[in-house]
């Protein structure tokens, strides 16, 4: 009996460090395959930059007049620079559901079944929430932000928009917008684990209306009442969508 316990008790250490090593090679294997996936989505980006590229200065094209209707660049490298910040953004974006799978491959094996489909059912959500907010910011906000900077000066200035400054705003208005998206999923979220509840959300509601506004104050680059009721008025109707999906969760 002594020499079987004996063994059960060097069996057991022996069996957890091959769970540890199988843990940490299925976790070396999910980084491996998300970064040939984010490198491979990169180099696409790279490819087609010039095509990413003549969208984003869409809506310069008639206002610099200097140039032809082109942004410029004013440092040699500044056009570089802006290849390489949009290729990588292009392959967030585009690599960004592959990884997320990889993921939920290497995180569902451990969870409970509940657990599962939670989070199946959480994550596609999210990526399709930030999706709609990127192109909300671009094709929506962006326009009305640009006229507004751009014509501000009226007839005191010129403007000559430099290329690396226009990828920056579109840049983050996108991003800015793709996490304000993800509203009505963090307040899922907050109320399955138990931290609010659809009660508390709505008497909140009068206090987020007033956040609202600041929130779009600060995302868009502007003092344009306009453009701040642009982006406030879509995110209190994400916490109203957000309400109603709380409501599901007694």
């Amino acid at each position: 009996m002594k020499k079987k316990k004996s063994n059960m008790l060097k069996s057991e250490p022996k069996s957890q460090a091959n769970d540890l090593n199988s843990h940490f090679s299925e976790l070396r294997k999910r980084i491996v395959i998300s970064l040939i996936i984010y490198v491979i989505a990169t180099v696409l980006g790279f490819i087609f930059h010039r095509n990413i590229l003549s969208l984003m200065v869409e809506p310069v094209t008639e206002i610099n007049q200097l140039s032809q209707g082109l942004p410029v660049f004013t440092n040699i490298t500044e056009f570089w620079s802006v290849v390489m910040k949009v290729s990588l953004l292009s392959g967030l974006l585009l690599s960004f559901p592959l990884i997320s799978y990889q993921i939920l491959a290497f995180v569902l094996p451990g969870l409970k079944n509940n657990e599962k489909k939670f989070i199946i059912i959480l994550l596609p959500g999210s990526i399709i929430s930030f999706y709609a907010g990127a192109a909300f910011g671009f094709f929506v906000l962006l326009p009305p932000a640009i006229n507004f900077l751009v014509f501000f000066g009226g007839d005191i200035s010129e403007p000559l928009i430099r290329i690396g400054s226009l990828v920056q705003l579109t840049i983050n208005l996108m991003l800015w917008m793709g996490v304000c998206f993800q509203l009505p999923i963090i307040m899922y979220l907050l109320t399955s684990i138990k931290v609010v509840n659809a009660k508390k959300l709505s008497y909140f509601r009068k206090y987020f209306i007033i956040f609202s506004f600041v929130l779009g104050a600060v995302i868009t680059p502007t003092f344009d009442p306009v453009n701040q009721i642009i982006v406030a008025l879509p995110i209190m109707f994400l916490y109203e969508i957000g309400i109603l999906l709380s409501r599901t969760k007694k």
